[in-house]
């Protein structure tokens, strides 16, 4: 198993096959627009928004108009779902890497949710704060990824296709602690798609991430993930994501990073009114390239453990 995984061409496949299945398959009933008959108690076009008080009046049943002409699936651990949320989100990661180093990262740059339009979603995040220990100790904010507005295209939900397609746009600040910052604004284009039968799904992003400055070390980098889910009982979503980085410029030039990142996320929990809780855990195993200390240090870190508590409102 280790050979196949050390040829670079092999794993550019398993993650071409992986992606594929995750985004060819879209197409299938793609054809027609939301369904406004889903949300009958609300309907975006016949509810003027004439003031202030009413845009935020009516934001409960934009949301929910938003979510009833969607897929009802979870969001993975790692890959960004391309259905529209509304929740605050927390996530934790214990990695080591092959220098020695554990590296604890806490929030890991996640945050606020909203969804301001019926087909729109804005992430508010935090910068994610690092401690690394052992080798090369330090601890510091990261850099900041402060915004991503997420642009749905098409959707249907469970009963009229159970489809989605959206793009994203993300905006990262160089504000982080000289340990761990990139020294470059950068900007990441995203598409993501998801098929959905019966209680499985596969949800897909690829995405990438481009540094405003040219010569900036950290240089562009495609990020591909793909999520294989599964819906079992009422509360239970095992999954089995594909996580992979490939660099085309900067100090990694060449070279590409695959995880694979088995997991189970527990939820929705209701706890009042509209509220949900959701709490999740995974393992993310490096499988290529072999850790080896080659700096800059690919893949970044060995294995981690991966932690998630959301609330949905």
């Amino acid at each position: 198993m280790s050979g196949f995984f050390d040829s670079g061409a092999a794993r550019r496949r398993l993650l071409a096959l992986a992606f594929a299945g995750g985004t060819s398959i879209l197409g299938a009933g793609a054809a027609s627009a939301d369904d406004l008959s889903l949300a009958p108690n609300y309907n975006p076009l016949l509810v003027p928004t004439v003031s202030l008080s009413d845009y935020f009046a009516n934001w409960e049943n934009r949301v929910k108009y938003a979510q009833s002409t969607q897929p009802h699936w979870m969001t993975p651990l790692v890959t960004v779902t391309p259905r529209l949320e509304q929740e605050v989100r927390y996530d934790q990661y214990f990695e080591h890497n092959a220098q020695g180093s554990d590296i604890t990262t806490f929030d890991s740059g996640k945050g606020l949710e909203l969804i301001p339009t019926t087909m729109n979603e804005v992430l508010i995040n935090a910068p994610a704060y690092e401690q690394r220990t052992i080798v090369k100790p330090a601890s510091g904010f990261m850099d900041w990824p402060f915004l991503t507005i997420k642009q749905r295209i098409i959707s249907a939900p469970e009963d009229q296709g159970n489809y989605i397609v959206t793009g994203f746009l993300g905006f990262t600040a160089p504000t982080g602690a000289p340990a761990f910052t990139n020294k470059t604004w950068v900007v990441t284009p995203t598409i993501a798609g998801g098929k959905g039968w019966g209680d499985f799904d596969i949800q897909a992003t690829t995405g990438v991430a481009i540094p405003t400055d040219g010569n900036a070390a950290v240089g562009t980098s495609v990020v591909s993930n793909v999520a294989f889910q599964y819906h079992i009982f009422e509360y239970f979503w095992p999954e089995v994501e594909l996580n992979n980085t490939a660099w085309t410029s900067g100090e990694r030039k060449g070279r590409d990073q695959l995880f694979v990142t088995p997991g189970v996320i527990l939820g929705r929990f209701p706890i009042g009114g509209t509220a949900k809780f959701i709490v999740g855990m995974g393992y993310q195993i490096a499988v290529a390239p072999q850790p080896v200390v080659l700096a800059p240090v690919t893949p970044t870190y060995n294995h981690a453990y991966v932690l998630t508590a959301r609330m949905a409102f």
